[in-house]
């Protein structure tokens, strides 16, 4: 291990403020599906329609990631979006937060994508 690595894991104001940006703009399934229930806020799945037509979560706006920027009218700057993509290897989700941030839309990502709120979670999927 380097020293510049050891010395940051020893560094607690900074691991303080990574863990809190990566709190305010990431979540898992169970705390997207507790903001579902309580908060008026936004799903967009930025994966193909295709894949979008065979499974996708409850109220979620299907906007494929390359046609997000020409469909920002179907979205709020009062509500928290957020988005997901196929799984934890796969960045669309994150390049679609970046589109939405540079228009000043405040998102979230959802961590794990569809793959673990269907898959291992087993929460509702609509089709």
């Amino acid at each position: 291990m380097s020293l510049k690595i050891k010395e940051m894991r020893f560094n607690t104001q900074e691991a303080q403020d990574y863990f809190a940006r990566e709190l305010a703009y990431t979540l898992g399934p169970v705390e997207l599906q507790n903001m579902a229930e309580k908060y008026d806020i936004t799903i967009v799945d930025v994966r193909r329609r295709e894949d979008y037509a065979l499974g996708h979560i409850a109220d979620a706006l299907s906007i494929p990631k390359d046609e997000l920027a020409d469909n920002l009218d179907q979205l709020s700057k009062e509500k928290i979006t957020i988005v997901y993509c196929y799984n934890e290897q796969c960045h669309l989700g994150a390049r679609a937060c970046m589109i939405l941030a540079e228009y000043n839309y405040p998102c979230m990502l959802l961590e794990g994508g569809f793959k673990t709120w269907a898959d291992e979670f087993h929460f509702e999927v609509v089709k």
